[in-house]
C-alpha cells in the first residue's frame, strides 16, 4: 500500500503527522466543553395563562380549550397535552424532531397571540417557554436561612445582593429564587366601612388605578430647546395610599384609609420551604447553553466563599446540590476506566509478544488515536460528557488490534530472515485488505447508531461518530507509524531479558502456557470438526438456554445509578388547607431525622399540583466517607418508615409508569380508570400509584336571582366585579417604591373575613340606583344570590383535543421494563367501552421506541456488516459462515449481565 510505502521510506515524516496530531488533539482536548450527557434540543414548549380565582372548569373551558385549538394548527406539532388548574392553565407541545424549533416558536407565539383577545379580561398575558435542553437544568442549588432576619428582609437580601453577584459570574445563564415572599401593598377592604360610606369595590379600584400613574404630556419647544411635560402622581410613599380620594359624596370625600387598611406587606404564601427545619430560600443557577459546566461550577463556588466573607454573620448561605462536581465525578471515573484500560492492554500485548519494543510500537496507537479523536469531536462541535468518554472507553480495545495484527505479522515476515524494512511493508501489505475489512465492519456496526430515529438517537450521535472515527485513526496509525517504527527501530531476537533474567523465565512460562492452550484448543476444535452435528446442537441449545435468563436479568431504559439525592412527593387529601399539608411535611421531616445517611432535607408544602400537595428533596452523605447503604435500599427504607403517616399518598423517587386513558365521558374515563388501578394493583413491583382525578375541591357556586338582582340594580358583572377583590383579590396596579423596585397593589378583604361562606352574604355591592342623596344604593349580596355548596375537580387534564385521566406508579424491587410490561398485560384485560382509548406512556413508551430504533440500527449495522465481508472474500457465501457467530455472543453477554447483577437496557444492548 502507497500509505505504507511512503511512511517507511519518509520516517521523519511520518512521524511529524502523529506529532501534529498529538498536538491538534491537545488544543482541541482543552478546547472542549464538558458535560453530563450530549446537549440535544428537546423539542418541546410550554404555555401558561394565569386566570386568578377561576375554577378548573372555567380555566378549561375560556383558556385551555381555545389555547388548544390555536396550538394544534402550529406546523409540525406532535403532542399537545393540557392541564387546568384552579386559576391556572398550562399546555405542553411537542414537536416533531424534524422541525425547525426557531420557526415553530415564532408561529406558536404568533397563533397564541391571535387567541389572546377571546380570554377574559381578568386573564394575565400567556407565559412562553422553550423546553430547557437536559444541560440547561440547574448545575447549583443554594440554600439560605437566618435564625434572626424575617422571611421578607432575606427574600430582599436574596434578590438585591446575593442572585445579583452570582448572574455576575461568567458563564451563568439564570438564576431563579424559590421560597422568597414577595413585598406587597396591601389594600384591606372594611367591608362595613365601605357600606356605611356608600362606596362600591369599583370605585375603589378605579381611583387607585386613576391615581398611581405617571403619564406623558409631550414637549414644549421654545427656541433652540425643547422640555419634556410629564404628569408625576405615581404614590412615592407607602401611606400616600391613605389619601387617595375614592369617591365624594355629600358629606364630603371619601379617602382610601376611611374604607380600607393601607399595609405595606408580603403576599400571602401560597407555599412554605424548610431547610433541615429552618425557613429558607433557595436559588436554582443554570449556565449559558455553551458553557462548560465544571468550570462555570468552580466560578459559583468561589464566588459563594466571597459572599459568605461579605454577608452578615447571621444569613448561611450553603450549597445543596452541586451537578458540576457530581459531572466531574462522573468523568473522572470514566477517565480512570480508560487508563487502566489501557495500561491492561498495553500488559496483556506485553505478556504475549515478549517485546517492550513491540509493546511500545503498538501501545502507540492508543494515545495518538484517542487524541486524534478529540479533534473530531471538537471539529462537530461534541462535548466531553458519558457518551463520548464511554465511547473511547469501550474502543481502547479495538483501538490496538490493527496494531497488533500489522506488527505481529511483521515479526513474522522477520522471522523468515527478512530485512526490517522489506519485512515492515511485506507484513503490513499482506494483512492490509483483512486489517482494513475489520475496522471497516467496526465502523459499520457503530455508523447507524449515530443515526438512529428520535431522541435516543440524537443522544448516540456523538456516541457513534466518536467510536467510527477513533478506530479509523487506529488503521491509519497501524498503516503508518507502526510498519515505520518496526522498519527502524530493531527488536533483538536473541536475548532480549538479558538484563531481566527473572522476567524471561516468567515469558517463557507463559509461553508454555499459551502452547498448552494452542494443543487443547486443537483437539477440541478436531472434536467440533469430527462431531459438526453435534457441535451445532450444543450450540444453539447454549443459545436458547441463554435466552431463557432473560426474564430472569429483566429490562429498563437506564440503569440505575446511585445519584446520592432522593425526590419524593406527596398529597394530602383533595380540599386540604396549606396549614395542614405543612403539618405532614413536618411529620415527615421529623421521621426522616431517623437516618443518619441523610446530609440536608429540603421540605416544602405547597406545590403548583396545589396547597394539598408537599415535596421533600433529600441530599444524601458521601458514599464514599460514610459508607451508607445504596439509594436504592434508603428509598426502600423511607418509604416503609413513611408508612405510618396517616393522611397522605406518598411517592418515593420517579413514576417511570404512566397510563392516560382518553375521551369525551368523564364517567366512563374514570370507570375504567379505577379497574385499571385495581389490576394494576395486583402486579409485583408496581408502587406509589396515584390517579390525576382522585377526589375533588370543595368548592361553592354563586347562584343569581337575575329578577331580583335586576330589581335592586345589580347585574352579573357588577357582582362578579365585587366578589373577586373580596375573595380572590385583584392586582390592579404596581407601586415604584423608594429602593428602586416594583410592587403589586393587592385589594382584597382580610383573611379573616373571606373564611367562612356565611361571611361573603353580608358584604354589600353598590347598585346602580341612587338614594335621595344620589349615593348608590348598598346591597348585600343575600338579597340577590344563593351560595350553593358543590365541588370542583382539582386539576382537568387534555390529550390531543379530548379529556384525559392518568394513572402514575412507581417501581420497587423489579426492573421497570418487567414492572411495565406485566402492567401492560394486566390493563388489557380491562374492556374498553366505545369512544375510550388508551395512550401508554412514560419509560415503556421510551422504551418502545429506542428499542425499536436500536433494532433499525442493528439490523443496518448487520448488512454493512455482510456487504464488507462479501467484499473481502469476494463471496457471498463466506460471510453468511463468519455472521453465523453473531447471535451466539449473546451467550456471554447474558451470562455475564446476569453475574453482575445488569439489566438489558439501552447501554448494555
Amino acid at each position: 500500500m502507497w500509505i505504507t510505502k511512503t511512511s517507511i521510506k519518509n520516517p521523519v515524516f511520518a512521524t511529524m503527522v502523529m506529532v501534529a496530531l498529538v498536538v491538534l488533539g491537545l488544543a482541541s482536548y482543552s478546547k472542549l466543553g464538558v458535560e453530563s450527557m450530549p446537549n440535544v434540543e428537546i423539542p418541546f414548549a410550554w404555555v401558561e395563562v394565569n386566570y386568578p380565582g377561576a375554577s378548573p372548569e372555567q380555566v378549561e373551558n375560556d383558556i385551555t380549550r381555545p389555547l388548544e385549538e390555536a396550538v394544534n394548527t402550529v406546523s409540525g406539532v406532535k403532542k399537545i397535552m393540557a392541564s387546568s388548574w384552579e386559576g391556572r392553565a398550562g399546555v405542553s407541545v411537542e414537536f416533531e424532531l424534524s422541525t425547525n424549533a426557531d420557526k415553530a416558536m415564532i408561529e406558536l407565539r404568533d397563533k397564541v397571540a391571535r387567541v389572546r383577545p377571546t380570554f377574559p379580561k381578568e386573564a394575565k398575558e400567556p407565559f412562553i417557554i422553550r423546553a430547557e435542553t437536559e444541560n440547561s437544568q440547574p448545575i447549583i442549588e443554594l440554600s439560605l436561612t437566618s435564625p434572626t432576619r424575617s422571611l421578607r428582609d432575606l427574600s430582599t437580601l436574596t434578590e438585591q445582593v446575593i442572585s445579583k453577584r452570582i448572574q455576575g459570574v461568567a458563564g451563568v445563564g439564570q438564576v431563579r429564587i424559590n421560597g422568597k415572599t414577595n413585598r406587597q401593598i396591601l389594600v384591606s377592604l372594611k367591608p362595613d366601612a365601605l357600606t356605611s360610606q356608600n362606596v362600591g369595590v369599583d370605585e375603589v379600584l378605579r381611583a387607585i388605578q386613576a391615581t398611581n400613574a405617571n403619564l406623558p404630556a409631550g414637549n414644549i419647544s421654545y427656541g433652540s430647546a425643547e422640555r419634556l411635560v410629564r404628569v408625576e402622581g405615581k404614590i412615592k410613599d407607602a401611606q400616600g395610599f391613605n389619601k387617595i380620594i375614592v369617591a365624594r359624596r355629600a358629606s364630603g370625600p371619601v379617602y382610601l384609609e376611611q374604607v380600607a387598611q393601607i399595609i405595606d406587606g408580603e403576599q400571602e404564601e401560597q407555599s412554605y420551604t424548610r431547610t433541615n427545619g429552618a425557613r429558607a430560600i433557595s436559588l436554582e443557577i443554570s449556565k449559558v447553553q455553551e458553557a462548560n459546566v465544571v468550570e462555570v461550577g468552580n466560578r459559583i463556588r468561589k464566588e459563594v466563599e466571597k459572599l459568605r466573607a461579605s454577608l452578615p454573620p447571621d444569613v448561611k448561605i450553603s450549597i445543596l446540590r452541586d451537578e458540576a462536581v457530581q459531572v466531574q465525578a462522573q468523568l473522572d471515573n470514566v477517565k480512570r476506566t480508560i487508563m487502566e484500560g489501557a495500561l491492561l492492554t498495553m500488559l496483556i500485548v506485553f505478556l504475549f509478544l515478549h517485546s517492550w519494543r513491540s509493546t511500545i510500537i503498538t501501545g502507540l496507537t492508543l494515545p495518538i488515536s484517542v487524541l486524534a479523536s478529540f479533534i473530531a469531536m471538537k471539529f462537530f462541535g461534541f462535548t466531553l460528557n458519558f457518551l463520548t468518554l464511554m465511547a473511547l472507553s469501550l474502543c481502547i480495545g479495538l483501538l490496538i488490534d490493527d496494531a497488533i495484527v500489522v506488527r505481529e505479522n511483521i515479526v513474522r515476515h522477520l522471522a523468515m530472515g527478512k530485512s526490517h524494512l522489506r519485512a515492515a511493508y511485506d507484513g503490513t501489505n499482506e494483512i492490509g485488505m483483512a486489517v482494513m475489512a475489520t475496522t471497516f465492519a467496526i465502523v459499520a456496526v457503530f455508523v447507524p447508531v449515530a443515526f438512529m430515529d428520535g431522541i435516543i438517537g440524537r443522544f448516540f450521535l456523538q456516541f457513534g461518530i466518536t467510536v467510527a472515527v477513533a478506530v479509523m485513526v487506529s488503521l491509519f496509525v497501524s498503516f503508518t507509524l507502526d510498519p515505520m517504527l518496526s522498519s527502524v527501530w530493531r527488536d533483538p531476537v536473541k536475548d532480549r531479558f538479558k538484563y531481566l533474567p527473572w522476567l524471561g523465565r516468567m515469558m517463557e512460562s507463559i509461553e508454555h502456557g499459551i502452547d498448552r492452550v494452542h494443543v487443547w484448543y486443537g483437539k477440541v476444535l478436531a472434536w467440533a470438526l469430527r462431531w459438526k452435528k453435534t457441535t451445532l446442537a450444543a450450540a444453539f441449545m447454549m443459545f436458547v438456554g441463554s435466552l431463557a435468563l432473560m426474564p430472569i436479568i429483566g429490562g429498563e431504559m437506564m440503569p440505575e445509578t446511585d445519584q446520592g439525592f432522593i425526590h419524593m412527593q406527596f398529597k394530602t387529601a383533595v380540599g386540604s388547607s396549606l396549614e395542614y399539608t405543612d403539618s405532614k411535611v413536618r411529620q415527615v421531616e421529623a421521621a426522616l431525622k431517623d437516618f443518619k445517611e441523610i446530609d440536608t432535607v429540603i421540605a416544602t408544602a405547597g406545590t403548583w399540583d396545589g396547597r394539598n400537595a408537599g415535596q421533600v428533596n433529600i441530599k444524601l452523605t458521601d458514599k464514599k466517607v460514610t459508607h451508607r447503604r445504596s439509594q436504592k435500599e434508603l428509598e426502600k427504607a423511607i418509604r416503609t418508615r413513611l408508612e405510618p403517616i396517616a393522611g397522605i399518598n406518598l411517592s418515593v423517587g420517579n413514576r417511570p409508569i404512566y397510563i392516560a386513558i382518553l375521551g369525551t365521558d368523564e364517567a366512563k374515563l374514570d370507570q375504567v380508570a379505577r379497574k385499571m388501578m385495581e389490576k394494576m394493583k395486583a402486579v409485583k413491583g408496581v408502587a406509589d400509584m396515584e390517579y390525576s382525578q382522585e377526589g375533588a375541591n370543595p368548592a361553592t357556586i354563586v347562584k343569581i336571582d337575575n329578577e331580583v338582582a335586576s330589581d335592586l340594580g345589580l347585574s352579573v358583572q357588577q357582582i362578579g366585579t365585587a366578589l373577586r377583590p373580596f375573595v380572590a383579590g385583584d392586582q390592579i396596579s404596581r407601586w415604584l417604591a423608594p429602593d428602586g423596585q416594583n410592587y403589586d397593589i393587592n385589594v382584597q378583604l382580610p383573611k379573616s373575613g373571606r373564611q367562612k361562606i356565611a361571611d361573603l352574604g353580608d358584604l354589600s355591592v353598590a347598585s346602580s340606583k341612587r338614594d335621595a342623596m344620589g349615593n348608590p344604593i348598598m346591597v348585600p349580596l343575600r338579597q340577590a344570590v344563593q351560595f350553593v355548596p358543590s365541588t370542583s375537580p382539582q386539576v382537568l387534564k387534555r390529550q390531543a383535543l379530548e379529556r384525559r385521566v392518568a394513572i402514575y406508579a412507581g417501581v420497587e424491587g423489579r426492573p421497570t421494563g418487567d414492572v411495565n410490561s406485566d402492567v401492560e398485560k394486566a390493563i388489557k384485560t380491562v374492556e374498553l367501552p366505545e369512544g375510550v382509548r388508551l395512550a401508554v406512556g412514560g419509560e415503556a413508551e421510551e422504551m418502545a421506541n429506542t428499542m425499536a430504533a436500536a433494532g433499525v440500527a442493528l439490523g443496518i449495522a448487520v448488512v454493512f456488516i455482510y456487504l464488507v465481508l462479501a467484499s473481502q472474500f469476494g463471496s457471498f457465501l463466506q460471510p453468511i459462515a463468519i455472521m453465523m457467530s453473531l447471535p451466539l455472543s449473546m451467550i456471554g453477554v447474558l451470562i455475564a449481565l446476569l453475574v453482575t447483577g445488569s439489566t438489558m437496557n439501552i447501554f448494555s444492548v
